[in-house]
């Protein structure tokens, strides 16, 4: 029995490791999909349908990823902004158990525009997951707020996830979760509800210099009742 027979999961990331290897020692454009197949250990034609192109192979365990997440906040009944908080410390967790491919997966990705611009679709894939289940959950809340706040929670996790590719000993996934917890904090979901500003009223009074307190609040409390 195979690692693919008992573990699709596991497979796809061998595959996707193997391929990154190729890559980054022979150079995307110079490596081919026939030795890519090879190194899977399966033929050509069953490498394109279980992973189509070169530049799909890079990414597929993001697809996996992607389906983690979705599984994650689809089983979720609590509080869903610490929930996408959660999921994506779910997908930091991923690229730290194995940095090593992160990193080579970023070099090779930097030396190729179509990777790069491949990547940026994969981010907004990610976002686009955590902002359909805040609108799902929260379907009266504004969806400035529920923009907003994915955008804060998918930039904290990419700045530290590219820190941590470079070798930063400080991106670590506890301090993930201290910075998210900060944006939590900073748009007012960490009591699971958004910060609303109360309605404010501006009361102006003026009095002559070297009037009494009593007298200045009788004048406040005057205007007051007036509005």
């Amino acid at each position: 029995m195979s690692v693919a027979d008992t573990d699709p999961a596991a497979f796809r990331m061998r595959v996707v490791a193997e391929s990154i290897r190729l890559f980054s020692e022979n150079g995307y454009e110079s490596t081919t999909v026939d030795q890519l197949a090879a190194a899977a250990g399966m033929s050509r034609r069953t490498f394109f349908r279980q992973f189509g192109s070169k530049e799909d192979v890079i990414f597929a365990d993001h697809e996996s990823l992607l389906a983690q997440v979705g599984e994650r906040l689809a089983a979720d009944t609590g509080d869903p902004w610490p929930a996408v908080c959660a999921a994506a410390e779910l997908v930091f967790g991923h690229f730290v158990r194995d940095r090593d491919l992160a990193v080579r997966r970023a070099q090779v990705v930097q030396e190729v525009p179509a990777l790069r611009d491949r990547e940026l679709v994969t981010t907004y894939r990610y976002q686009g997951a955590f902002e359909d289940f805040l609108r799902r959950r929260l379907p009266d809340e504004s969806p400035v707020h529920v923009v907003a706040y994915v955008a804060a929670v998918t930039g904290t996790h990419n700045y530290l996830l590219r820190q941590m590719i470079r070798g930063d000993a400080d991106a670590t996934l506890a301090r993930l979760r201290v910075e998210l917890s900060r944006v939590a904090v900073a748009l007012g979901a960490e009591d699971g509800h958004p910060r609303v500003e109360p309605d404010r009223r501006v009361t102006v009074v003026t009095y002559p210099a070297g009037t009494s307190p009593t007298e200045v609040a009788r004048r406040v409390a005057e205007s007051l009742s007036d509005d």
